[in-house]
């Protein structure tokens, strides 16, 4: 199979039902134009009839998704473990891949994913939506058109709101780069075009949840990113915010400074007799949702054109290789090597 234009609406499936799942499944069904929701797949069954019913779409299983031939595109929004077997299943399938971050947890998980895209020839966008975010597309444009010279210093930060529990039982390790700080390592390359990441220091720790920590669950950390431009970044994560989720992202160069993002929901300031209040968001889907949905339009976008991803396997890769050397950093207390 291979990419070619489409010349009507573009069938999807989905597979993972739960929180984000759910997000972009209504998404699909109800905001994209060109795109249909025709069936959801979830390991628990009850998720997947409920979601489907919701929707207006079919609840079947995966191996049953995987075989329709009225779906040409699937949303893996299943855990950040079987990624990289879902991603290689559907392009075999010959189905076009929308896979949430991350696409693998290892490079040899990765480039088995990228080559299986390839080898079907189907399209494999994953899911960075910050570079959809009207901020953070008017950032880019303004580095690209040279506004602020040669970038010097980057940073990004992820602040999810708070208050945080932590069950280490039911929680990954290494959950904050992985699934929190991978958006933030893909804005950084994205932000700083053409440099390649080279060393990462990384501190972490569990400073909301102490008692997590055993577990390997952290829930606190700034990493800092060498650029072989010279560029040096900063990204930093935290799973308490307590005013609300907080993303943000800043560009400092030879010309001057670009900033995006915010933890405002909308541009009202209320002030009164208790104080100055804006509003700020408790959950990433509504503080991001028009970048929920411009991630999702384009992948329809470019599977119905015929052309490639905007957010191709490669960029997953690289911030998955940032993600692994923060992870080593910590583990040794020691700079770490960006992996090619």
């Amino acid at each position: 199979m291979t990419n070619r234009p489409l010349g009507r609406s573009l069938r999807l499936g989905l597979i993972g039902a739960g929180r984000i799942g759910t997000n972009h499944a209504a998404i699909a069904a109800h905001h994209v134009p060109g795109a249909r929701l025709v069936a959801v797949a979830d390991a628990v069954e009850i998720a997947a009839k409920r979601l489907a019913a919701e929707l207006g779409a079919d609840a079947v299983t995966t191996d049953e998704l995987l075989a329709r031939p009225d779906v040409d595109g699937v949303l893996i929004t299943a855990p950040a473990r079987h990624h990289a077997d879902l991603v290689v299943s559907t392009a075999a399938a010959g189905k076009h891949v929308f896979c949430e971050k991350p696409m693998a947890l290892t490079l040899a998980d990765a480039d088995r994913a990228i080559a299986a895209a390839e080898r079907a020839g189907v399209v494999l966008q994953i899911g960075f939506n910050r570079r959809f975010a009207p901020g953070f597309v008017a950032a880019r444009a303004a580095v690209d058109a040279g506004k602020v010279g040669t970038p010097q210093l980057l940073r990004s930060l992820t602040r999810d709101p708070g208050p945080f529990t932590a069950d280490p039982a039911r929680i990954p390790q290494w959950t904050i780069f992985f699934e929190t700080l991978i958006h933030d390592f893909d804005t950084l390359c994205w932000l700083n075009p053409g440099a390649r990441p080279v060393a990462v220091h990384a501190f972490a720790d569990a400073l909301v949840a102490p008692e997590a920590k055993a577990g390997g669950h952290l829930d606190t950390a700034v990493v800092t990113i060498r650029f072989d431009n010279g560029a040096i970044a900063t990204a930093e994560a935290s799973f308490s915010a307590l005013y609300g989720y907080d993303v943000r992202g800043e560009v400092f160069g030879s010309a001057g400074m670009v900033a995006a993002g915010s933890a405002r929901t909308t541009d009202m300031t209320l002030y009164d007799a208790d104080g100055i209040h804006v509003d700020t968001a408790r959950r990433d889907t509504d503080l991001l949702f028009s970048a929920y949905v411009g991630e999702i339009a384009a992948f329809v976008d470019a599977v119905r054109a015929g052309r490639p991803s905007p957010v191709p396997g490669a960029a997953a890769r690289t911030a998955l290789a940032i993600a692994l050397a923060a992870i080593e950093s910590v583990e040794t207390g020691a700079p770490a090597a960006v992996k090619a």
